[in-house]
């Protein structure tokens, strides 16, 4: 019997459900995220200890030394949510107040996956320098910093400068969470359909905050920049493109550094003959064509990302010649989603201190969780690891630390089995947290 193929229309029904859903848990709950205390409370005799007056030889002990802040405070796993709203899923400028939503979504995400404590902070600007001083004042709070849903190009420049002048990790999940776990892809799918990364011609449909970081981690983890094509909604970059503004640096580096045959045209011409399309940019279905897939090279490599509707359907794209396909959503085999990226990688980045992520920490990360898929039997409906593959967060986030070790960004030192235990515990403990809370009804059962 010929498989069930979902209709524009059911798909549309299926991907409205969860908006439908979150109108009425949101207010059911008043919010995702709460403070809990996690310190022994015998009797308010506790509190002379917690408080005034015990709690003062502590600050003192900070003052002497401000590294002991890690160890008298939850600062080791407490991570900042940072955003201005600007440009929030595909909402667009929304603004902070109607970013926080998503914000404490991405702290529950945090909690859940990685046993990271997460706060949201929506900063009513949209001045950039202003954003970074006040991230920089915020620093003495967290142990990092997770830029989220910031306009481009202001989040390129923002990212760089925080990434040069604070003294905690900070990074950017929009580009980094998502190039880590699309190049995670990418290793399995070639290694499919038997060709090699340095070898491969890949073409990027858009080239908003994820694709510009999806290009440079793809040539820092060995593809040919020669080999790569970039397109933007005006068309294919190259060097005789005179239409690109100074501010759009990214634009124009990649005008000179890639694209070496110095092709025209768009979409369309940019995909022919090459061997693997990523595309995040306009939701389809028509975005790209069939044909254009039947155009590629054989045996091609199709992500089509965009939410909630693809650049083209996945089958469309089978149809067409594609041998490996993946999307942005979870209804379809080969989820391209960042959260299995971001927690695992700020728990391994925690858990030794490190004073950054570096982007071969995010190359470490994306390896691992190849390798945890590999490891499960890797084919043409299973690149990636899923949400519900618990152990693949503590493998991932020891990746992560052990490759902050080895450039010598981590303040800690700790083997790999220390580091398993460390990352397995926390992570556990947050997903049995919310179990427990659930079991005693702490946390009610919501009734459809």
């Amino acid at each position: 019997m010929e498989e069930h193929r979902a209709t524009k229309e059911e798909l549309i029904a299926k991907a409205e459900k969860p908006a439908k859903d979150s109108l009425k848990m949101h207010p059911f709950y008043k919010g995702k995220i709460e403070v809990v205390p996690k310190c022994v409370i015998r009797s308010v005799d506790d509190f002379a200890v917690w408080y005034t007056p015990g709690v003062a030889a502590v600050c003192k002990d900070i003052e002497r030394d401000p590294e002991a802040s890690y160890i008298h405070t939850d600062r080791a796993n407490m991570v900042g949510i940072v955003t201005d709203g600007t440009r929030v899923l595909g909402l667009g400028d929304i603004g902070p107040l109607a970013a926080m939503p998503v914000m404490e979504g991405k702290a529950l995400l945090f909690k859940y996956l990685g046993g990271v404590d997460a706060f949201p902070i929506c900063l009513d600007t949209k001045d950039p320098d202003e954003f970074i001083r006040t991230v920089k004042l915020l620093q003495p709070s967290f142990g990092g910093i997770n830029l989220e849903d910031i306009e481009n190009p202001k989040c390129f420049y923002i990212l760089e400068k925080l990434r040069e002048e604070a003294s905690i990790p900070v990074w950017h999940d929009d580009q980094q969470g998502t190039a880590a776990v699309t190049v995670a892809g990418l290793i399995n799918a070639l290694k499919i359909v038997g060709k090699k990364m340095e070898e491969a011609k890949i073409t990027m449909v858009g080239i908003g905050a994820a694709n510009v970081c999806i290009v440079r981690m793809l040539i820092k983890a060995g593809a040919d920049p020669k080999k790569i094509i970039v397109v933007d909604s005006k068309g294919i970059l190259n060097c005789k493109r005179d239409d690109i503004r100074p501010t759009h640096k990214e634009k124009l580096e990649f005008c000179q550094t890639t694209n070496a045959a110095n092709r025209d045209g768009g979409i369309e011409e940019a995909m022919k003959g090459q061997d693997v399309v990523i595309a995040l940019s306009k939701q389809g279905p028509d975005t790209i064509q069939k044909s254009w897939v039947s155009a590629m090279a054989d045996n091609a490599i199709v992500f089509v990302c965009a939410n909630p509707i693809p650049e083209m359907w996945p089958w469309d794209a089978k149809e067409a010649g594609a041998k490996v396909v993946a999307t942005g959503r979870s209804d379809f085999a080969n989820q391209d989603n960042n959260s299995i990226g971001f927690a695992a990688i700020f728990r391994g980045t925690l858990d030794v201190m490190a004073r950054t992520i570096t982007d071969e920490m995010c190359i470490a990360a994306a390896v691992e969780l190849a390798r945890c898929a590999e490891d499960k039997g890797i084919h043409e409906d299973y690149l990636l690891p899923t949400m519900d593959e618990w152990e693949v967060f503590p493998r991932e986030a020891v990746a992560v630390a052990k490759k902050a070790m080895e450039q010598g960004v981590a303040r800690l030192k700790l083997s790999e089995k220390e580091l398993f235990q460390m990352a397995e515990t926390k992570i556990r403990r947050a997903r049995d947290e919310v179990g427990l809370l659930m079991e005693k009804g702490i946390i009610p059962p919501y009734e459809e």
